[in-house]
C-alpha cells in the first residue's frame, strides 16, 4: 500500500510583538497516511489541529519540516505549481461547509474542475454524477440557502471528490450536525473511502466520529500521538430528541 501523504519534523511557530515571541504550534510533527486510509485526529482546542490541516494541504506553510503528497515535496513547488498540485489532488471539507450561496448545488460542486480549466459541459455532467453519489440528483438546482444542513454538507463532500483526488482533508465535518445526521455522513465518507480509494485526514472533536476511524491519533503539544482505542470508544446516542441543525 501506497503513502499518500509524509509529514517530516514538520513545525509551525508564530512570532508576536517586538521581541518576537515564539509560539509553537507545531513541533517536529511526523505522518504517514497510506492509500485508501481513514485517520481521525483529536485534540483540545486551539492545539494546532486546523493549521496542520492547513499546511498539509498546502494552504499554509511550516516553518520547518516538509510535506510529501504523492512523493511531491508540496512546499517546494511555486505559488502557481502548488495552487494547481491541490486542485488535482486534494480535497477540502470544512464544518461550515463554505459553499457559494449565489450558485447552485450543481454549480458549486463543479467549480473545482471549472478552475482546473475543465470544459464547461463536461464539469457540469462530472458534478452531478458525483451529487448522485452522495444521494443529491434531485437538489441539483437547488442553491445551499435551500437546502438543510446535512445536504449542505453532502454538496461540501461531493465538491471535495469530483476532482477524484487521493487525499481529502476533513475539518470537523460533522460538528454542526445531528447525531443522525453525522452518522449519515460517517457512512458516506466510509462508502466513498472504498469506491474512490481516496484517503481522508478528519480533525474532530467527535469521539464517536473518531472511533469509527481506521486509525486515530491525538496532537497534543505539537506532536501527534497514537492513542488506545478504548479512549475514543462511542458514545451513546443522546435519548433527549432535538432539531436537526438548520433543518
Amino acid at each position: 500500500m501506497s503513502n499518500v501523504l509524509h509529514c517530516r519534523q514538520l513545525t509551525k511557530s508564530y512570532f508576536q510583538g517586538k521581541a518576537a515571541i515564539e509560539t509553537k504550534v507545531l513541533h517536529s510533527l511526523d505522518l504517514t497516511v497510506k492509500s485508501g486510509e481513514l485517520l481521525a485526529i483529536v485534540g483540545s482546542s486551539g492545539c494546532g489541529k486546523s493549521t496542520f490541516l492547513h499546511i498539509a494541504g498546502a494552504l499554509d506553510s511550516p516553518t520547518e519540516g516538509e510535506v510529501w503528497v504523492n512523493d511531491i515535496n508540496i512546499h517546494k513547488l511555486s505559488d502557481k505549481e502548488r495552487a494547481h498540485f491541490r486542485n488535482k489532488h486534494i480535497g477540502f471539507i470544512y464544518q461550515f461547509h463554505h459553499l457559494m450561496m449565489e450558485f447552485s448545488a450543481q454549480e458549486n460542486v463543479a467549480m473545482p474542475l471549472l478552475i482546473g480549466g475543465a470544459d464547461p459541459k463536461k464539469a457540469l455532467k462530472e458534478a452531478q454524477e458525483m451529487l448522485s453519489q452522495v444521494g443529491l440528483s434531485h437538489r441539483l438546482e437547488h442553491r445551499p440557502g435551500e437546502l438543510s444542513g446535512g445536504e449542505r454538507q453532502r454538496v461540501a463532500i461531493a465538491r471535495a471528490l469530483v476532482t477524484k483526488p487521493s487525499l481529502v482533508l476533513a475539518d470537523e465535518p460533522t460538528g454542526n450536525l445531528d447525531f443522525d445526521t453525522a452518522e449519515q455522513i460517517y457512512q458516506l465518507l466510509k462508502e466513498l473511502n472504498k469506491t474512490v480509494n481516496t484517503s481522508f485526514v478528519i480533525v474532530t472533536h467527535d469521539l464517536t466520529f473518531a472511533a469509527k476511524m481506521d486509525r486515530q491519533l491525538r496532537l497534543d503539544h505539537g506532536q501527534l500521538k497514537p492513542i488506545a482505542k478504548r479512549t475514543v470508544e462511542p458514545m451513546a446516542k443522546p435519548t433527549v430528541n432535538t432539531e436537526k441543525a438548520d433543518d
